[in-house]
């Protein structure tokens, strides 16, 4: 146990440390993986669903290869923007935004969404449904922008 006391802050600390920013730079990496993927058409898996839903959302207005070229630049601009800790506030700005618009499918699509609602998903809802994940992290990190820090010392 002696180990485990040595040990146990050391780890908290770093963990407070660098959390944080191995957030940042996660969701950076998923913005612009998935976004570049958009970038060449027919090899992002979300693809059709992202062009259904825009094209539903914005009543047909913005021709598909505007739009999907349009929503790879947005999300990988959101990439390199978390990844580079920039301007914080607005990129979570723009990221809940765009997560807004990446949920959208569950209320416009459920069909897609699931395979019986509301426990069974399809692996569009799953894809979906990981984005919670994404949004609670950038949460985290936006209550740390104004220099908020992660507390590594135990409650006594």
């Amino acid at each position: 146990m002696k180990i485990f006391a040595f040990l146990d802050p050391l780890i908290t600390k770093w963990m407070a440390r660098y959390g944080i920013r191995f957030l940042r730079y996660s969701i950076g990496l998923i913005f612009i993986w998935f976004g570049g993927l958009k970038f060449f058409p027919g090899l992002s898996p979300a693809e059709d669903l992202a062009l259904a839903t825009i094209d539903l959302l914005t009543f047909g207005l913005i021709p598909a290869s505007f739009a999907l070229f349009s929503l790879a630049l947005f999300e990988v601009l959101i990439g390199v923007l978390m990844i580079t800790g920039k301007f914080l506030r607005l990129t979570i700005l723009l990221l809940l935004f765009q997560m807004a618009g990446t949920m959208s499918p569950i209320v416009l699509f459920p069909e897609i969404v699931f395979n019986q609602f509301p426990f069974v998903l399809t692996i569009e809802g799953q894809y979906i449904f990981k984005n919670f994940v994404v949004i609670s992290a950038a949460i985290v990190i936006g209550a740390t922008v104004r220099g908020g820090k992660l507390n590594p010392n135990p409650d006594p």
